[in-house]
């Protein structure tokens, strides 16, 4: 008979384990010596040990599913019930009750995790739900449409919700993205309208820009190119490769005819340059005849400088005024001697000023002896008084006189 303090072997070979609810048959030995069966049977009590222990290390250290673990549990405990190993079968219960509140606690985190999750997921995808239905009231097509992408990605990396919240929240985001692309087509066939109203425009406007681009209209033509500058671009513009090759030639045909009139205008320049170099001239000799002292001959000459003046033909606008003024400038100094001779010559304007000289020298004359007058009588408060009128009346008086010299001059 052999025992140890957790087991013992009778001289029939049977094999007890120890327990607190006393020995209990763990089974019968008869192949060798009783040391022997005790040392078998508690090498399997020291698996049951590493399998606990390595039971353990899964709960604690991987992501075992908690089925998966019980289901061990149970396994190890039932090997632990049937008593067929030698050791403290009590503390192997211990551990694996523990390991069971273990499973327990971990299976209600990962239940509240989940549900923490799928709340979370919940709140992501109504937050993609309601930026796809402001997206889809979007006009930004290019942003928007590739935020819509970016979006379909974000809600296929989120978990699933429970089928009914799920399909309803993707109902929504669904019809978003159908909205966003049923406008959005729409859009980009109205544009294709248009641009093709715009390319049959521009045909038209080319047309014409080709035909007067040979014109020599100049100024006609060249306002009728603004004002077609001016329909290209309130037509809009067509699709790229007929916007491109309408504009080429509707630009060529522009260049054709301002490349012509600017030559025309360069030899007229040349021609105008030369035509303002004989009138400066002529402008010159006319000055000559300032101040003027034959006034018969200074009209003649300048008469003839104006005959030569008309064959020059134009010069260039800006230099026009300065070259002109120079020539008016002589034409009002003749008139102006003109004046002067046809008054100098004028017997009734002779007349008229001598009259009125007359008249106010007698008035002058008047007031002299009437100042004297007061004078002598003490009367000074009337002298003075006379003696301002005197002033108003020798001032008229020296101004008649002038205008009298000039019929002497």
């Amino acid at each position: 008979m052999s025992s140890d303090p957790w087991g013992r072997v009778d001289e029939t070979g049977t094999v007890y384990v120890r327990t607190a609810d006393g020995e209990q048959v763990v089974g019968s030995w008869q192949a060798g010596t009783p040391e022997e069966a005790l040392a078998y049977f508690e090498r399997k009590y020291e698996g049951l040990v590493v399998e606990i222990g390595l039971l353990e290390r899964r709960v604690k250290t991987t992501d075992l599913s908690s089925k998966d673990a019980m289901a061990a549990i149970d396994h190890l405990r039932k090997q632990v019930d049937e008593h067929h190993a030698v050791g403290d079968l009590a503390a192997l219960r211990v551990r694996l009750d523990a390991l069971v509140a273990t499973v327990d606690a971990r299976r209600e985190e990962r239940k509240a995790q989940k549900a923490k999750q799928t709340d979370e997921a919940r709140h992501a995808k109504e937050a993609l739900v309601v930026e796809a239905e402001e997206l889809a009231q979007s006009e930004q097509w290019r942003s928007a449409g590739e935020r819509l992408r970016a979006l379909v990605d974000t809600w296929k990396g989120l978990p699933r919700l429970d089928r009914k919240s799920d399909d309803e929240l993707w109902h929504r985001f669904s019809h978003a993205r159908s909205a966003f692309s049923k406008r959005r087509k729409a859009h980009f066939a109205a544009l294709d309208a248009q641009r093709e109203d715009a390319r049959k425009a521009k045909e038209k406007l080319v047309a014409e820009a080709e035909a007067l681009s040979g014109s020599t209209d100049w100024g006609t033509t060249a306002a009728r190119y603004r004002d077609l500058m001016t329909e290209w671009k309130a037509a809009g513009r067509a699709q790229r490769e007929s916007e491109d090759e309408l504009w080429n030639r509707f630009r060529g045909a522009q260049d054709v005819f301002f490349a012509a009139r600017s030559g025309v205008f360069a030899e007229r320049d040349a021609e105008q340059g030369e035509n303002l170099k004989l009138k400066e001239e002529l402008a010159g000799e006319a000055e000559k005849l300032v101040p003027v002292k034959d006034l018969k001959a200074a009209r003649a000459a300048f008469r003839a400088l104006n005959e030569r003046w008309e064959a020059v033909g134009h010069v260039p606008r800006d230099a026009r005024p300065k070259v002109e003024g120079r020539m008016q400038a002589v034409e009002r100094a003749l008139q102006e001697a003109e004046e002067n001779e046809w008054r100098r010559s004028n017997p009734e304007a002779r007349a008229r000023a001598e009259g009125l000289t007359g008249q106010l020298q007698a008035a002058v004359d008047k007031l002299h002896k009437q100042i004297d007058t007061a004078r002598a009588s003490g009367n000074n408060a009337r002298a003075d008084k006379l003696a301002r009128e005197l002033e108003g009346r020798q001032a008229l008086l020296d101004q008649a006189l002038k205008g009298l010299e000039e019929f002497s001059g």
